[in-house]
């Protein structure tokens, strides 16, 4: 039994829209702590209450969304005083709002997709005409591309904000990025190799993350070296700007040109079989169970 992280709690399940996606993230950690002799248990927060997690001397996030990595549970762990990985409050909650996120990376410099917010009270042709089509609509504060829809077709917009309003009162209408779909993992200091991700369906939605298995992920990503290097250290710059830590995920576009423009931060990453975290630690020379030992080694509070 590894006693050097004393008694673990993953974090896992709780109540978000992403919540059997955070099922198989935390059932994936636990077994890889188990299998390395971590005293690792599961602990669903909607299922059981907080202060049960005082017996606990270290927590591992595997929560997805909502109550999971927005803020919520890292500043109730702060309050208990138990150490837990991957950021703190403030960029848990910013990392998991897009609008702010990018409001962020604006203010730094840092290249991110044209936007507007859109409400129900919206010239949604306008707002059209301005973006241009196809163009991309968004809740603010979900992951797993929840609510998401592509509008290639004037008059979508307006449809396709009612959807996005369903999951947050934030709804983002986003230029179309159309070179390819990219994300770049973070660990510690360093930013993992790129990946290139390539959906068999129009984009990477729902169903191509999580329920196909003829999306394709490259890595090497077809960048040059220098193009990489680039890419890697701005990535880790953006993450920096957002206060992240520990480990997460920054997601990207390039253009037909070559550039890059980055589209949002994850603070708490998928750790299924299908996520992209441990594809690139691999490509890094981290297998998993590595990869889930060098998290928790980072767990702090404040």
């Amino acid at each position: 039994m590894s006693s050097r992280f004393g008694k673990v709690a993953v974090l896992l399940g709780g109540k978000s829209a992403e919540r059997e996606v955070s099922l198989k993230s935390g059932n994936a950690v636990l077994a890889a702590l188990k299998r390395n002799g971590v005293d690792a248990h599961a602990f669903d927060p909607a299922q059981l209450p907080l202060h049960d997690l005082e017996s606990y001397d270290r927590v591992f996030i595997s929560l997805h969304g909502r109550f999971g990595e927005d803020g919520t549970i890292q500043g109730a762990l702060e309050l208990l005083g138990i150490p837990y990985t991957g950021s703190g409050v403030m960029a848990s909650a910013v990392g998991m709002d897009k609008w702010r996120t990018k409001l962020l990376w604006q203010a730094a410099g840092i290249p991110t997709p044209e936007f507007e917010l859109v409400g129900a009270d919206s010239d949604f042709a306008a707002v059209e005409a301005r973006l241009g089509l196809p163009l991309f609509v968004k809740p603010a504060n979900e992951g797993s591309s929840i609510g998401i829809s592509k509008v290639k077709q004037a008059g979508g917009l307006r449809p396709a904000y009612e959807e996005a309003a369903k999951y947050d009162p934030l709804v983002l209408a986003e230029r179309f990025i159309g070179g390819g779909e990219f994300t770049v993992g973070i660990l510690g200091d360093a930013a993992l190799p790129v990946i290139r991700i390539v959906p068999a369906n129009e984009f990477y939605d729902y169903e191509a993350k999580y329920l196909r298995d003829d999306t394709r992920y490259l890595c090497p990503a077809g960048l040059s070296e220098t193009q990489e290097a680039a890419i890697r250290a701005q990535a880790l710059q953006a993450f920096r700007v957002l206060g992240g830590r520990g480990w997460g995920r920054v997601d990207f576009l390039m253009d037909e040109a070559g550039k890059h423009y980055f589209l949002e931060a994850n603070t708490s990453p998928g750790m299924t079989d299908h996520s992209l975290v441990p594809m690139g630690a691999r490509a890094a020379g981290i297998e998993f169970d590595q990869l889930v030992l060098k998290i928790l080694e980072m767990a702090r509070v404040g």
